[in-house]
Order: C-alpha cells, then structure tokens, then sequence
C-alpha cells in the first residue's frame, strides 16, 4: 500500500511512471506521475502528476483506461488510445481535457498493463460494484 506521511492510505496499488508530452514549440517534457487504485473505489484510477507547483490529481472510470489500450476510447475530459512513441515503441496515450488547457500525455504500454493487471488482482474487472460502498457514499454527499 502507499502510505502518505500523515499514516492514511492513499491506494492499494500504487505505480510510479514516467509520462511525456511535449509542449507547444514541441519541446519533449517529461513528467514523474503515480498511478493509483483504491478498492473501496473500484470504479475509479488516480493520476498524480509530480510537479514543483505541487501534485495535481486526475480521477477517471478504470475501464476507460483498460479500454483505451486496446482501441481510442472516451468521451468528454479524458481519452485514452494506443499509440506509437517517437522511438517506436508501444505506447498509451491519455488526453485530458479542461476549461484550463488540454495535455496529451504518452505513457508506456507496459507500465499501463502491469498497473492494470495489479488493479484487476485486487477488485476483478466485472466485480467492481461488490467492493463499493454506496452508503459510505450517500453519508459523504450529504455531510458536505
């Protein structure tokens, strides 16, 4: 499990990558990212991006991202699809859409299959709503 300072658990699974973009003159970044999974939110992967601003978080359905590595898939603020890298090598490309900007991100197809493959070992794809807690859910929503 990652562990934050403070002693809460942030996610059962837990991947650091390496992500790339490139920006606007087509200067090649790249960004050190966590991709996490919790199973008392099965339904959902994180995005941590490591920056110097501080982390900016990215929540969005795991499905999609299974989906997208295998064929371009999403709608609205996130898509996900198959891609080659510049150096030919097999990567994901994840999109992400805001009133802020928009960043396409590629990261390598093998670190999506291994972060996915240790999602699936912990809350199997087709399970999700077994591990869910719709009334921890409806006691957050009407607490805020």
């Amino acid at each position: 499990m990652n562990m934050s300072g403070s002693g809460h658990t942030l996610s059962d699974v837990a991947l650091d990558i390496t992500v790339e973009c490139m920006d606007e003159r087509g200067v090649r970044h790249e960004i050190d990212t966590v991709l996490g999974y919790r199973s008392s939110d099965p339904f959902a992967v994180a995005m941590t991006f490591i920056t110097s601003d501080g982390n900016l978080v990215w929540t969005f359905g795991r499905d999609l991202l299974m989906r997208g590595t295998e064929s371009p898939s999403g709608d609205g603020d996130v898509h996900v699809s198959p891609t080659i890298g510049v150096s030919g090598r097999a990567m994901v490309s994840i999109e992400l859409s805001s009133p802020d900007g928009h960043l396409v991100l590629q990261a390598r197809a093998g670190d999506i299959h291994d972060f996915i493959s240790r999602t699936a070992a912990l809350v199997a794809p087709g399970t999700e709503s077994d591990f869910f807690d719709a009334d921890l859910l409806i006691s957050q929503v009407l607490a805020s």
